[in-house]
């Protein structure tokens, strides 16, 4: 099994509701399991700013699927939820971004990882600090980052995800 974090976003409609329900699809996939989560966090919008805040989180799978695979799986659930790409950074029903893959590295058209903006996200490493307590996750030491840019912009909630 390969360790995989994903990170998912919503803003728009139920958003606690998408960011479970990409998680309960995500649990569909085969040879997948879905570990861990992190707490939910309301996020500004980044790149596009006409639009409504973000519940952002960070989970922990373990897959035999491929990298590729994980990628297409994440962007059929994205599309079977309704995500439809129309602004660059706009809204989005759900967000789910392939940021780590154990043992893996790509810089290809396709598929980027780890992600290339994991440092520059206070709405990534901080969920990311959920799964990863000491700022290490497999192929990536991101706690120096978080230290540079700061968490503003990032406020904690109480909700849970299902998993």
């Amino acid at each position: 099994m390969n360790t995989v974090v994903l990170g998912l976003g919503s803003n728009m409609g139920d958003r606690l509701k998408n960011l479970n329900a990409a998680i309960h699809a995500i649990s569909l996939l085969p040879q997948t399991n879905v570990i861990k989560a992190s707490r939910v966090y309301i996020t500004k919008p980044v790149g596009y700013d006409d639009q409504d805040d973000f519940y952002n989180a960070a989970i922990l799978i373990e897959t035999q699927l491929s990298p590729y695979v994980i990628l297409g799986a994440c962007l059929g659930i994205e599309a079977d939820m309704g995500r439809v790409r129309r602004i660059k950074n706009g809204p989005r029903v759900i967000d789910i971004d392939v940021l780590l893959y154990e043992s893996f590295t790509s810089d290809s058209f396709e598929l980027t990882l780890p992600h290339p903006r994991i440092k520059e996200r206070a709405f990534v490493m901080v969920p990311l600090l959920d799964l990863f307590p000491g700022g290490r996750a497999p192929g990536l030491y991101f706690a120096p980052h978080l230290k540079e840019i700061g968490t503003s912009g990032v406020e904690a909630t109480d909700f849970t995800l299902k998993l």
